[in-house]
């Protein structure tokens, strides 16, 4: 069998071929955080095919699917175990690149496999980012709101913000381009790169430990002994992932609320030393306009156009450390600078977190999502529309729908979103004829309308199908006798059933 797949595929010979590979200096632990990357990365592709089977991407949508997948054992196991093992896939390309910097293995012939594996740990940061904000609750909404700003600060940068937003406002065009970043264009980005990381990695070959004469290293083989080391650390990596993931599962905030301007994100580990440096840098420069895109954007750039062009600024002839003092002094600063960022950023945010109130527990979220959109919405100062919804025992499963379905567009008070989510609390059309009214929720509504003299452009689902006679004719009164000032007749199931 292996003869005949031989002579017409040449498999047998190209794996013959790799797994003989000579390893400069023999066998290491210090070869595996390679193989311990891609391990992860195939680890991340797995677990996110599966959880595209139950998520489903749209203002009104993500956040229900997300809860539903908490709520299932299974289906949250998998997003606890995609959830770790994208920190550990950043860690683990970071340390790669530490350890190719700290060996000068970055010098020629492979400063094209530097360029390369730069632009996998970029792209590998893009996914983090991306995937943040894809439950849509409301660290992963305001959180994305920063990213989003910080690409709108620099000349031109307000059509890449609205490319990426998918318009003015944030909503469902957002989260499918997040979605489609995040699940497509990143992760082919992210396979072409590898590929090309281990092309030119096969024609370079592997560089070695630091030696003064480099021919004099005794040569080791891939297979069985470095094939043995690097499985050995992707078991390692493998139980620390499930570890963390069942310990530590991910938290699932109440449902995005845009009107709540109080909320502060808590940004991911491997960005707290940006948040950091928007935070450090006004205390000496003070809170010009510049300010803010010197810190977000300038700095930043710098350092990684710095790292980019390593190579051929590292001038020294060999690989040695003495020869490289300067680059490694640098590099030692450069970890100091991060990490302490990374402690300021951190603490910044729990000092702005003290002075709000108190919020739900994940157990409270999830087993009453409309209390929980409630009370997030609470942080705003308008206590009073929370309040209603809670003290409003006719309206109960009318809210409660409300809540689940509608708020993530038209906030929990009704107000919507500027230019393309229209309010519905003082609405005339929505306290006029309830036949209108029933229409729109059932068959949705798309492109421009007018409300009150104001354009809004936005897109609503249809939602015949999706929720009972009851439900709709529920969620209509509710909207229409509580919401601002709203005080029309309120619509029976009946007259939702007889709809045409």
């Amino acid at each position: 069998m292996l003869n005949w797949i031989e002579s017409h595929t040449g498999f047998v010979s190209m794996a013959k071929d790799f797994l003989v590979e000579d390893i400069p200096g023999g066998a290491s632990y210090w070869y595996v955080f390679g193989s311990a990357t891609m391990f992860a990365m195939i680890m991340q592709i797995v677990t996110g095919i599966f959880l595209t089977f139950f998520y489903a991407p749209s203002a009104a949508t993500a956040w229900e699917s997300t809860r539903a997948i908490y709520l299932n054992p299974f289906e949250h196991a998998i997003l606890s175990i995609h959830y770790w093992g994208s920190s550990a896939m950043i860690a683990l390309v970071f340390l790669h690149l530490l350890q190719v910097l700290i060996w000068g293995a970055y010098k020629s012939p492979r400063e094209l496999q530097w360029v390369v594996g730069l632009l996998l740990l970029l792209v590998t940061l893009v996914l983090g980012l991306t995937g943040y904000s894809l439950p849509w609750d409301m660290d992963a909404y305001f959180a994305s709101q920063v990213s989003l700003n910080i690409a709108g600060l620099p000349p031109g940068g307000a059509i890449l913000q609205g490319i990426a937003q998918g318009g003015n406002v944030m909503g469902t065009n957002t989260i499918n381009r997040f979605f489609g970043l995040h699940v497509w264009l990143m992760p082919a980005a992210l396979v072409a790169l590898v590929g090309a990381h281990l092309a030119i990695f096969r024609h370079n070959g592997p560089a070695g430990p630091v030696a003064q004469d480099p021919r004099k290293l005794k040569p080791g083989r891939f297979w069985p002994d470095q094939m043995f080391m690097d499985a050995f650390a992707s078991l390692i990596v493998f139980a620390i992932v499930i570890f963390l993931a069942m310990v530590l599962p991910p938290f699932l905030d109440a449902k995005a609320d845009p009107t709540n301007s109080a909320f502060t994100p808590y940004p991911a580990w491997y960005f707290l030393s940006l948040f950091g440096l928007l935070n450090f840098v006004p205390i000496f420069l003070g809170n010009a306009p510049w300010v803010e895109m010197f810190a977000a954007i300038v700095i930043p750039t710098i350092f990684v156009v710095v790292v980019f062009l390593l190579p051929w600024l590292d001038r020294s002839t060999t690989r040695s450390f003495g020869s490289r003092a300067p680059i490694l002094w640098g590099t030692f600063i450069s970890i100091a600078a991060i990490v302490a960022l990374s402690i300021y950023g951190q603490d910044s945010i729990v000092a702005k977190e003290a002075q709000q109130p108190p919020s739900l527990s994940e157990a409270q979220i999830l087993a009453e999502p409309a209390a929980a959109t409630g009370a997030s919405t609470s942080t705003t100062g308008g206590a009073a529309a929370p309040a209603t919804v809670a003290a409003a025992p006719a309206d109960a499963n009318g809210s409660k729908v409300y809540a689940t379905n509608c708020s993530g567009c038209h906030a929990a008070t009704g107000l919507g979103q500027p230019g393309a989510i229209p309010p519905l609390a003082n609405n005339p059309v929505v306290t006029g004829d309830p036949h209108k009214v029933i229409g729109i929720v059932l068959d949705g509504l798309h492109g421009s309308i007018q409300v009150a003299g104001t354009a809004y452009n936005g897109q609503m689902p249809a939602w015949k199908g999706q929720l009972s006679n009851k439900d709709i004719a529920d969620v209509i009164t509710y909207i229409r006798g509580s919401l601002g000032t709203n005080k029309a007749s309120p619509v029976k199931e009946a007259d939702v059933a007889s709809y045409k």
